[in-house]
């Protein structure tokens, strides 16, 4: 396969001396350009495809064609999360750069500002407060809750490292409690067990996009004045009772990065319904300062640009569409490999209703080695199948050969580690690609 990184082939020639190469005809095509080539009496065709890898990666498919035929087409991977963007997003991005106005020193830009009303709008809250990335999220709410040296914050440890990080960030210390069996987000009974006197706050993820068990977590936290922090990074247009993600919780986090539900590219949002939570928020994302130039806490420079904001809030207008496909696209996956004894399918408890950003499945009774070889098949196969999180962070260098985290037992945690992977089902896909890979993967396990 030949790849290369062009949009246009400018015809050329060769001498002899460094290799012949000749075009024998160029023409464009819908959606492609193809370039013929004749190399020592050789037909080499290359028909460049523009396709979306990341937000701007293009890529070639290389044929070559001999008098017995052609080579079969190879099938364009399968990514597990892309980002949907249009005409939309390509306009408001262009508007911002004719305003002229990129950024704004406190962070409180025009464009800012209506994202954040719009996402507060969306998810119920109060107040919406946009940072520049998820991470950021967390550890601008971690301190706008006086969370510090001294505390402890419990979260899972079977989650992405940057929730962890941000609590260290702070110089607490991350408390890893384990997950329960069926929705991989926080087990209340474990949550129980890693409370102490110096426990500040609880951190319960929304994995998957499922979101976690926050009621639960809030009636133990707050009789204890324990703040609660949800990081629903992957979990945007999830609702737990009735009510969205975002609206429940003392903080939530989002993250807007380039493979979530929406994305700005890179960016977070924090929401809450606590006014003193809110104006903290404002003041951590710009250098602790409670008016220009006069800092009163400590901060860093979190501001969102207005192009990002720009594109979240027409990302934010199309949200509902892309929730009701991924839905579609997991029911699909589900109704293709229920009847697959094999495996263990995500489920949807009572209550809780799935954002879908990942469809992670399980295999039975297998160890990590079977089920790192099954994904190497799916990856044979052009399916780009993922395992979050192979490796849980308490087992990574840091938080293993040190003692900046503490943690209890956590088998859950472990057995879930070597055994869950995820397949795509974002709003990209049709159904001819979502039943490719259901078939895929029950040929692979058969």
């Amino acid at each position: 396969m030949l790849l290369a990184h062009f949009r246009r082939f400018a015809p050329f020639d060769r001498t002899r001396s460094t290799g012949e190469i000749k075009p024998k005809h160029v023409r464009d095509s819908i959606g492609s350009i193809e370039i013929v080539f004749v190399i020592c009496n050789l037909s080499l065709r290359i028909t460049c495809y523009e396709i979306c890898f990341g937000p701007t990666l293009l890529g070639t498919r290389a044929e070559i064609a001999e008098n017995r035929g052609q080579a079969e087409q190879l099938r364009e991977l399968i990514r597990i999360n892309q980002p949907f963007l249009g005409k939309e997003e390509i306009d408001a991005a262009v508007e911002v750069l004719r305003s002229g106005i990129l950024t704004d020193k406190s962070g409180m830009g025009p464009r800012v500002l209506e994202f954040e009303r719009s996402f507060a709008k969306f998810v119920g809250a109060k107040h919406a407060v946009a940072v520049v990335n998820g991470t950021a999220a967390l550890h601008a709410s971690l301190l706008a809750a006086d969370v510090g040296p001294g505390d402890e914050v419990i979260l899972p440890s079977f989650t992405f490292v940057g929730a962890a990080n941000a609590v260290v960030l702070t110089g607490a210390t991350p408390v890893f409690a384990d997950i329960d069996k069926d929705t991989y987000c926080l087990r209340i009974e474990s949550v129980e067990e890693c409370v102490s006197r110096k426990t500040k706050a609880i951190i319960p993820t929304d994995l998957y996009g499922l979101p976690s068990d926050v009621s639960g977590v809030a009636n133990l936290a707050h009789g204890k004045d324990i703040v609660v922090i949800e990081d629903a990074a992957q979990a945007h247009g999830a609702q737990l009772d009735g009510k969205k993600i975002g609206s429940i919780a003392d903080m939530t986090c989002f993250s807007f990065y380039a493979g979530k539900n929406i994305t700005t590219g890179e960016g977070g949002m924090v929401t809450t319904n606590d006014d003193g939570y809110a104006q903290a928020l404002r003041m951590v994302r710009s250098h602790g300062e409670q008016r220009p130039y006069w800092t009163v806490r400590p901060g860093h420079n979190y501001h969102m640009t207005e192009i990002a904001a720009a594109i979240g809030y027409a990302q934010l207008r199309k949200l509902p569409s892309f929730l009701e496909k991924r839905r579609k696209n997991a029911e699909l996956t589900t109704e293709k490999l229920n009847m697959t004894g094999k495996l263990l399918l995500p489920k949807e408890p009572n209550g809780r209703k799935h954002s879908w950003y990942l469809y992670t499945v399980r295999l039975r009774g297998v160890n990590a080695a079977k089920r790192n070889k099954i994904v190497d098949k799916l990856w044979n196969k052009n399916i780009e199948a993922g395992v979050y999180y192979s490796s849980p962070v308490h087992s990574t260098p840091l938080y293993r050969d040190s003692n900046i985290a503490r943690r209890g037992r956590l088998p859950e945690t472990e057995k879930a580690s070597r055994q869950v992977f995820s397949l795509p089902v974002h709003p990209r896909l049709g159904e001819t690609e979502i039943e490719y890979v259901a078939e895929t993967l029950r040929k692979t396990i058969a």
